[in-house]
């Protein structure tokens, strides 16, 4: 009963009604005390034999209606305690979309801890004049950081002129494993490096994040004076050489917050650079066989971005939305400290959600790939009730338009909430993203005499 009574929700959702039926739809007082969640309709061009095409409240829907929906959506709604609520699809495989970062996510936790910073180390070769702040050799970077940008790059600068460095005279060598600014290329990422270090090259855009990041933190100090550290010959990859000598480590902000920005954007680079470091999409199907018990035959991760051809269940994406939960709480942490919380956070969930009484009262990570499969969408996380009750769910839509799919998935998880007295927020208190990818640290070798270095022979 409960399946048809969302099945003719979503008939009553998407179906364009006559505008005196839909405002007689918005005013009639509900059965129950249980709030109802409006979702604005928008006009839309239904397919023949699309779920909705001709329907009315009054009306049962059609056959093929409900074997669209059979056919087009997986669902698993539960308890905390493992009880099922909802159960459609469970073991049929879908595309998960973006929501495999989720397993990216859980074996960077496993792997790292959500402490972890990533180390990007600056290195020079030559001595070091410490009266005109010049180092005459090179200045070499390396590390692996997915999360380093602009302003982050304005803060190395800032940090070696209080080493006294501010001119190389030799080349900027970046080490092949490099990334700034979600470039993939390591040389146009140490072209980046190049110019933002220099302050008479430096971007406007770079100057901007560095402004933002330090207004953030409340640093106004750092804003007194203006980093610049220029380099005077040419960009080029290559290995860190054996004469270099560290002066400076960069260390990101912790996993967490790294996660936090990827998972709110669902940024397909920051994932992939994350998946590598775990061994790519075989790396995390390793983990998720023998850590989690899934069998090879049943699942297939292509990706670790969520990109291309993929393929989970919902009682899979279950399992690892569970075990997610239970690594972060090892680590003391909540799902909000990683996950968007839809209508508050920045990013893939901020607009839905938004302007209903369900802001706040979901966490999740959303899957889109408009193409792939015939489209495919995916909305996994949990949502909250006013009875107090936490239930995770998963719902994976594939073969359909994207956008009807969301409509599908927003209507599930609304109709759930309100069997349960209606939706209501977590307890959160958003900290803006700008924030946490600003509260890097450095290690520096300020008691060192760089002047003093000579390069060994």
């Amino acid at each position: 009963m409960k399946s048809y009574r969302f099945i003719l929700a979503l008939v009553i959702l998407l179906a364009p009604p006559a505008p005196a039926r839909a405002q007689d739809a918005q005013q009639r007082t509900p059965a129950t005390s249980a709030p109802t969640i409006v979702v604005p309709q928008t006009p839309a061009t239904v397919a023949p034999g699309d779920l909705g095409a001709a329907a009315s409240e009054d009306v049962l829907p059609k056959a093929e209606e409900q074997a669209a929906l059979l056919n087009h959506q997986g669902v698993l709604v539960e308890t905390l305690d493992g009880k099922i609520v909802r159960e459609q699809a469970a073991d049929r495989a879908f595309n998960p979309a973006s929501a495999v970062k989720l397993a990216t996510a859980l074996a960077a936790l496993r792997t790292f801890g959500a402490k972890h910073r990533f180390a990007t180390t600056f290195w020079i070769t030559g001595a070091f004049d410490k009266a005109t702040g010049t180092v005459g050799g090179n200045l070499i970077v390396s590390g692996r950081d997915p999360s380093f940008h602009d302003e982050h790059a304005v803060s190395v600068a800032r940090e070696l002129n209080q080493l006294g460095i501010k001119t190389v005279t030799g080349d900027l060598v970046v080490a092949p494993r490099f990334t700034m600014d979600f470039s993939p290329s390591s040389q146009r990422s140490g072209e980046r490096l190049y110019d933002t270090l220099d302050a008479t090259r430096r971007p406007a855009a770079a100057t901007r994040a560095w402004y933002e990041s330090r207004m953030a933190l409340h640093d106004a100090d750092a804003l007194r004076t203006t980093p610049s550290v220029a380099v005077m010959g040419a960009v080029y990859v290559d290995a860190v050489p054996k004469e270099a000598r560290a002066i400076s480590t960069y260390y990101s902000p912790v996993l967490a917050d790294v996660l936090k920005a990827l998972l709110c954007y669902s940024n397909n680079f920051m994932a992939e650079r994350l998946g590598d470091m775990v061994g790519g999409a075989p790396g995390v199907s390793r983990f998720l066989t023998e850590q989690l018990g899934f069998r090879p035959a049943e699942f297939r991760l292509s990706t670790t971005n969520g990109l291309g051809v993929n393929r989970l269940t919902p009682r899979h994406m279950m399992k690892i939305y569970r075990a997610l939960l239970d690594v972060l709480h090892d680590e003391n942490l909540k799902a909000a400290d990683i996950l968007p919380v839809a209508g508050v956070d920045p990013g893939t969930l901020q607009k839905r959600y938004a302007n209903s009484p369900g802001r706040g009262s979901v966490i999740a990570k959303t899957g889109t790939l408009p193409r792939t499969d015939g489209g495919a969408s995916a909305l996994v996380g949990q949502m909250h009730t006013r009875r107090g009750e936490t239930l995770l769910f998963v719902v994976l839509d594939q073969r359909g338009n994207v956008t009807r799919f969301r409509r599908w998935q927003d209507a599930l998880v609304a109709e759930v909430q309100n069997e349960r007295g209606g939706p209501a927020p977590f307890a959160y208190t958003p900290q803006t993203l700008a924030i946490r990818l600003s509260a890097s640290e450095f290690d520096s070798a300020r008691s060192s005499n760089l002047d003093e270095y000579e390069p060994a022979p």
